[in-house]
């Protein structure tokens, strides 16, 4: 196989999961309902609190997917993908933003608000990729990182209350995108 065929190979593959598996969409709608209520929760908790829940609820995000992906008949844990093994890299560079959150936390609690919200987008262009829809969900990374940063710097009162909520805003966007587009592909092979 020349490397223009395999590349076009490549790419239907991708794209052929993307469709069979929506996208992913269980996850991203659990990192929406964890930020929805981090957003409930910042106007109740002191901010020491409230930063203790989100860290430990980011534990929850994946195990809340897996919830998603039962209820809504979406097994993309066990569909098997050429390019499965470009998202543990993604997850690694991801997770490397943890020491500066980490270390934000004694120098300046409420950067780590921003490093957080920001941090964990960072391997949607991956995820993307490995769908053939890097756009979409390189869109969700810049949209949010702009969102979060324009609230985090210019409506300090907001920082734990508008800013989660704008995240899970974005979330729920991007997974209705996702459905939308996924569902064009699929009448589109019909």
């Amino acid at each position: 196989m020349d490397r223009n065929a395999l590349i076009e190979a490549l790419q239907k593959e991708r794209l052929e999961n993307y469709i069979t598996l929506r996208g992913g969409f269980p996850l991203p709608l659990a990192g929406g309902v964890y930020w929805l209520v981090l957003g409930a929760l910042g106007y109740i908790l002191p901010l020491g609190t409230w930063f203790m829940v989100a860290l430990f609820g980011t534990g929850a995000i994946f195990p809340l997917g897996l919830i998603f992906a039962k209820i809504f008949n979406n097994n993309f844990m066990k569909k098997k993908q050429v390019v499965s093994s470009v998202i543990l890299p993604a997850l690694i560079g991801m997770l490397l933003f943890w020491p500066m959150l980490i270390a934000s936390t004694k120098a300046a609690p409420e950067l780590a608000i921003l490093i957080l919200a920001i941090g964990m987008s960072i391997h949607w262009p991956v995820i993307g990729w490995s769908y053939n829809r890097t756009a979409l969900y390189s869109a969700h990374s810049i949209l949010r990182a702009l969102m979060v940063f324009g609230i985090w710097t210019y409506m300090p009162d907001a920082r734990m209350t508008l800013l989660p909520f704008n995240v899970a805003g974005i979330y729920f966007f991007t997974v209705l995108a996702i459905l939308i587009d996924t569902s064009l592909l699929r009448r589109s092979k019909e």
